[in-house]
């Protein structure tokens, strides 16, 4: 409100004060008309979203825009002088059905479901300054029926070089013949947020400037350019916080907008930080809605119905959709019927736009578990794969930002596999279904000991819902982890290319917006510094990582492994072998169905197709050593992919020099060798004269030989029967005589 109005309705304004103080009407006007009368008051409420995103479907507790637009129609129908407006980022990092068709589901659903006035956010710069200004903003005017540029709403962005405003600076809405302002502002960290390559043309000023500028030149009472009656500022920006106190007196651009912009201003919506809280902070009303259309922020302004004086101010937040005990959400409104029919149209059409190749696969790249998908605690493929795509987009030469080292992929947030069915073929749909949320990535700083700590996030707190979430983690960071450990104890040996993780530096990472923002119990993620958007959401970067490669193959296992050799034991018998022969290699201590691979002599001999563990967790396999292998001392290194490789020595010896049998027998029989009991000229020689001498029985008194010596002691004994009997009958017939 401006001085001068201040003067000329400052008897009106005190007789509005004494009439409520009489007739208790702050709580009961609701509606007005155009004609009311001095003294009277008139509720204005504004009600606003921040960060919609083009979630137009409903997703959990994002209701869509059809319930959006319904709560909207709630508050309206309970009084009519309501406003809705936006904070920005309306479009752009937006699902699938929105995305896949430039996001004019987004702006027609938006306009459809009576919103008034936008602020322009980062992500409105995603497609380029000319995209906004031409596509977008006629687009909005198409469907309103006004001028589209007050949708998109930048009092601080200018053409490059000049302070002449690139876009609107407000827009004017009447309400209950009271005049309302709406001023908008956006970050002016755009630069840094979208491509420069689109935004070349413009420079991004101070916001606070911007703010009070416009402000003083709709008070001025000067109605050749133009005049509010009350201000409202829509500011693309927000605090990390959702503390009032923290926020009131944080040291940054934005803390000093709050604190500082013109008394004229009335209330501010923000936006930006995704966060949800409801602040009064130097006498106004300063609200952020969440994200998504999840809630409704809603600030409502008691005012004099002549002046424009706020006479009261109260603000809350609207969840638009209820959790229950199953974790199912409902929604708190009914859903606009014609803004229902808009998105049902856009995903019809976006299962169309789904069918479109963007790239090509090697092999499928898979989720964790038997089953993929199965168990998000084990390391995955894709997990390891999206993180990859993650560091990439986050650093490729196109990225505006400052380059991130890391990156890491939430296992929660891979929502399906990508196959690679007949050919490697990877549509726009699949690679939208692999991460549905349309989580915009995060670059933040993090040290090196904030980055052990997350990896010991992975072990949920008691009572979670599952007692393991595996990061993806991006190629270059490797770790071993000990699984039973006791909390804050698991992780183990960390190196970042090569070398030993330094946990006093500190490192750029990315991470998705949920991440980042410490869901899942990663608070060591909300804990970093400088959080920044990259301008990316995670479907847009991997659909430009695939067209920047020509085929992607699954990233590899192994980057977390088991720390120690103990998840094995393994027998090598004989642990001499003779080059050309083979050894018996037998493994114990296995989980059932576990595949190992083996290789030795420096990775030059490769054993493949091992069987798996059976229900014991057993295995084997034959090491055939090569005729030619080198003698000496070798290793067999047997691996299993979480594990660290297991060694097991052995050496390779010479094979035994075996004599060669004369064609004729000696004419000396001096020199004729002499035979054992068993070796007569005509007996087959026994398997044992074919043996090495390491094979032979080496003890004289072995079962052989004591079969031997028994036959001759029968043959004796035989002898000695027969000579007793022939000796009774001579006797016999001698007495036989007398």
């Amino acid at each position: 409100m401006s001085a001068f109005r201040q003067i000329r309705n400052t008897g009106l304004a005190s007789l509005a004060a004494l009439s409520l103080l009489t007739s208790g009407a702050i709580a009961a006007q609701a509606t007005t008309t155009d004609e009311t009368a001095a003294g009277e008051i008139v509720t204005l409420d504004l009600v606003g979203i921040n960060d919609f995103h083009g979630r137009i479907a409903a997703d959990r507790d994002s209701v869509g825009a059809a319930v959006l637009a319904g709560a909207v129609d709630a508050q309206r129908a309970e009084n009519p002088n309501t406003l809705f407006v936006s904070a920005g980022d309306n479009i752009g990092a937006s699902t699938f059905a929105s995305a896949s068709q430039d996001d004019v589901p987004t702006i027609d659903s938006l306009v459809t479901g009576g919103l008034d006035a936008a602020a322009v956010g980062n992500h409105e710069f995603d497609g380029g300054f000319a995209d906004l200004s031409g596509r977008v903003i006629e687009r909005f005017g198409q469907k309103s029926g006004v001028d589209g540029a007050d949708f998109a709403l930048g009092a601080n962005v200018y053409d490059k070089g000049t302070k002449d405003p690139a876009l609107r600076e407000y827009a004017i809405r009447e309400v209950a013949g009271l005049s309302v302002g709406i001023i908008g502002t956006v970050t002016a960290d755009v630069p840094s947020l979208v491509s420069p390559n689109g935004i070349a043309s413009l420079d991004f000023g101070s916001e606070l400037e911007a703010a009070n500028r416009v402000s003083a030149q709709l008070s001025d009472g000067d109605e050749s350019n133009g005049e509010a009656d009350v201000l409202v500022l829509l500011t693309h920006n927000g605090s990390d916080s959702d503390s009032c106190d923290v926020i009131a007196a944080e040291d940054s651009d934005y803390g000093t907008l709050l604190r500082d912009a013109s008394p004229e201003i009335d209330a501010i919506f923000s936006g930006h930080t995704h966060q949800a809280y409801n602040c009064d902070i130097a006498g106004r009303s300063v609200i952020q809605a969440h994200q998504y259309g999840t809630t409704l922020g809603k600030v409502s302004l008691k005012l004099d119905a002549t002046t424009g004086e706020v006479v009261n101010s109260a603000a809350e937040l609207l969840p638009l959709a209820t959790e229950d005990a199953n974790g199912d959400w409902t929604p708190n409104f009914e859903a606009n019927a014609e803004v229902q029919a808009i998105v049902d149209e856009a995903v019809e059409k976006s299962e169309e736009v789904g069918s479109v190749q963007v790239g090509q696969i090697s092999a499928d790249i898979l989720r964790g578990g038997e089953e993929p998908g199965s168990d998000r605690g084990v390391e995955s493929t894709l997990g390891n794969s999206v993180a990859d795509i993650h560091l990439w987009a986050t650093s490729n030469e196109n990225f505006a930002g400052e380059p991130a080292e890391i990156a890491f992929m939430n296992p929660g947030g891979l929502r399906a596999d990508l196959l690679y069915g007949e050919d490697g073929t990877v549509t726009y749909k699949a690679a939208a279904d692999v991460q549905p949320f349309a989580n915009t990535l995060i670059t933040l700083d993090m040290t090196g000991e904030q980055i052990r700590e997350a990896l010991e996030q992975q072990w949920q707190p008691d009572g979670s819902e599952r007692s393991k979430l595996h990061l993806g983690i991006s190629e270059g960071l490797e770790y071993t982890y000990v699984e039973d450990a006791a909390a804050g104890e698991h992780i183990k040996d960390i190196t970042f290319n090569g070398e030993p993780l330094d946990e006093s530096a500190t490192f750029k990472v990315a991470a998705n917006a949920f991440l980042a923002t410490g869901g899942d119990n990663f608070a060591a993620f909300a804990e970093g510094t400088g959080h920044a958007d990259s301008g990316q959401i995670d479907l847009d970067a991997t659909v430009n990582y695939f067209e920047s490669h020509d085929v992607v193959s699954p990233a590899p296992l192994g980057r977390a492994t088991l720390s120690g050799t103990d998840w094995a034991t393994i027998e090598l018998t004989p642990s001499e072998v003779v080059a050309g022969d083979s050894a018996q290699v037998s493994v114990a201590g296995l989980e059932e169905g576990a595949e190992l691979t083996a290789s030795a002599f420096d990775g030059e001999l490769v054993v493949d197709e091992i069987p798996a563990a059976d229900a014991e967790g057993k295995t084997s396999f034959e090491l055939a050593i090569p005729a030619d292998a080198k003698v000496g001392a070798n290793s067999l290194v047997v691996s299993q992919i979480q594990h660290e490789d297991i060694s097991v020595d052995f050496s390779v010896i010479e094979a035994a020099v075996k004599p060669t049998p004369s064609a004729e027998p000696s004419e000396d029989p001096s020199e004729e060798p002499s035979q054992s009991p068993s070796q007569s000229p005509s007996a087959t020689p026994s398997e044992d004269t074919e043996k090495s001498p390491s094979e032979k029985p080496r003890d004289k008194d072995s079962l052989a030989d004591t079969g031997f010596a028994a036959s001759w002691i029968g043959i004796a004994a035989g002898v000695v029967l027969v000579a007793g009997i022939i000796l009774l009958v001579i006797r016999s017939r001698k007495k036989n005589t007398h």
